[in-house]
């Protein structure tokens, strides 16, 4: 939306309809009807375009090729984690990796940073990725509860054999053989 020379960002569904914009000394409120979307720090430069990387999500999660130029992700500054997340779910999935990626993005739009995060960084841990298990990992954090992770419900995911050592070859360790 345009306020006085300046364009600020709205969500992507609200593109079209019409919108109340108020501007104040510090910052500027979109609204549309009775719901404020957007609230940004008033910009006093000329032709300046103010973004807010969420209101671009929606959009990008159907238009996934333009997700690396995309001029409002540009200067997102997000943690590591999410950048390692990203190339896993690429290099697993490729562009399907990308959409993935976006999903986990949006919950940004509806969780705490933070709780997100920390979903993030418990499936890197676990070394199981992809939107539905850090969806699940926040849920599970805000929720209080122990996640329960299924990963036959999830083929995509890379699956972990474990092989049952026996007995025997702990005792050659013990005696000085090398072989398990």
């Amino acid at each position: 939306m345009r306020y006085r020379g300046n364009d600020y960002s709205v969500p992507s569904a609200y593109g079209h309809p019409e919108v109340l914009v108020r501007g104040y000394v510090d910052q500027v409120v979109i609204a549309c009807a009775a719901d404020e979307i957007a609230r940004h720090p008033r910009s006093y430069e000329r032709e300046d375009f103010v973004f807010n990387p969420l209101h671009y999500l929606a959009l990008l999660e159907r238009k996934i090729g333009a997700l690396d130029q995309a001029a409002p992700l540009a200067g997102w500054a997000l943690p590591g984690e999410f950048a390692t997340l990203r190339r896993l779910l690429e290099s697993r999935m490729g562009k399907p990796g990308k959409r993935e990626f976006v999903q986990v993005l949006r919950l940004l739009e509806v969780f705490r940073p933070h709780d997100v995060l920390a979903g993030i960084r418990a499936a890197l841990e676990r070394g199981v990725i992809g939107f539905d298990v850090v969806k699940h990992l926040v849920l599970c954090r805000i929720e209080r509860r122990p996640p329960r992770l299924d990963l036959k419900v999830y083929p995509s995911l890379p699956q972990a054999t474990v092989a049952i050592t026996s007995p025997a070859a702990y005792l050659s360790l013990l005696a000085g053989g090398a072989s398990l």
